[in-house]
């Protein structure tokens, strides 16, 4: 059905089952996953063969104009993890400490480290036939040493709850584990700033830059969602902190990662905004805390999510203009805010 699906895991397309090429079991919509995937497929195929002429001409991957209007129109199923490992510098980091995965394994485990990792193994992804116990190449090995050794390798992150995801995904695309490693180094380390210290508060700061976005470019929202302190962390830490893992469709996912990985967490945000933008009229309805929360549920779902070459198409279009500078500046002072307002509290 889809291109890559061969390199990708071997789940079976019978409709009975209802499962797709990652192994997730799509009980409420396979049918217009189906009907999406019918056409996005001649694009998968276009974009198939154009990647694959780019890296037979240049099997280095270099940053540049060309490589980010590809990523942007997506990165092909097969070609993922070398794309993510390069784009994002873990290439260059697995190459400079050979070994070093293999000697946090084989290191003494923290037993406290080792029993919180676990307790997690049987929520992650009870839907997906790859992490089931029982599965007899199931992946729950491989993603319990990645969590392992990541919580050695930072220990001032250790393990936190939303980690089994991103790591979960990041084998299910690259089916290695020392890759999975270096790419959660990666995005932890240095693409997504403070999301998962001990005290958040990377992750505190950029739900507020996004509602300081929200006032800007869609200021009825932002007047409504002023009503409500404290109503970013309600509606949206969860899509930034799981990147937005079990909030959007998986090929949408894997289509904003692509994007994560080459340019950053600025595509974090082009994401929330593209949400808010497209669907102001539904949010302005809401009349109570519930109703807002209960919509921005609602706004992730549905045909506009579930194509996601036209939603890329739109994360880049819709929120107009968004630079570096912009989002640094914003997060200095949301950082300052809300390190004052914590100080206040104590």
């Amino acid at each position: 059905m889809e291109r890559g699906a061969e390199d990708g895991p071997q789940a079976s397309q019978n409709d009975g089952e209802r499962i797709d090429p990652y192994g997730f079991e799509r009980r409420d919509d396979f049918e217009p996953y189906k009907e999406m995937m019918n056409e996005y497929v001649a694009v998968l195929n276009r974009r198939s063969k154009r990647w694959s002429k780019l890296l037979q001409d240049k099997p280095n991957v270099e940053k540049n104009l060309t490589v980010k209007r590809y990523v942007r129109k997506g990165v092909p199923n097969e070609h993922r993890a070398k794309i993510w490992m390069a784009a994002s510098g873990a290439q260059e980091h697995l190459e400079s400490k050979p070994g070093y995965y293999q000697s946090l394994l084989e290191m003494e485990h923290d037993a406290k480290l080792r029993e919180t990792i676990h307790t997690d193994m049987h929520r992650t992804f009870p839907d997906n036939i790859l992490f089931k116990s029982r599965a007899e190449e199931g992946l729950q090995k491989a993603l319990y040493n990645v969590l392992l050794a990541y919580g050695h390798h930072n220990q001032t992150v250790g393990y936190c709850q939303g980690m089994n995801f991103i790591a979960g995904y990041l084998m299910i695309i690259t089916k290695d584990e020392e890759k999975s490693f270096w790419l959660m180094d990666a995005l932890l380390g240095r693409i997504l700033p403070d999301y998962y210290s001990p005290d958040m508060l990377g992750l505190k700061t950029d739900q507020e830059v996004l509602g300081e976005l929200v006032k800007t470019k869609a200021p009825a929202v932002g007047q409504l969602m002023a009503q409500y302190p404290g109503i970013w962390t309600l509606v949206v830490s969860r899509w930034f902190i799981c990147l937005y893992i079990d909030i959007l469709p998986i090929e949408t996912v894997l289509r904003v990662w692509d994007c994560l990985f080459y340019e950053g967490s600025k595509v974090l945000f082009r994401v929330a905004l593209t949400l808010v933008l497209r669907h102001q009229v539904e949010i302005l309805r809401a009349r109570s805390l519930p109703d807002v929360c209960e919509c921005f549920k609602q706004i992730t779902c549905g045909a506009f999510t579930l194509d996601c070459h036209a939603f890329m198409q739109k994360i880049f279009t819709e929120p107009g203009s968004l630079s570096m500078a912009t989002i640094d500046k914003l997060r200095e002072k949301c950082r300052q805010q809300i390190l004052e307002e914590e100080s206040q509290r104590r």
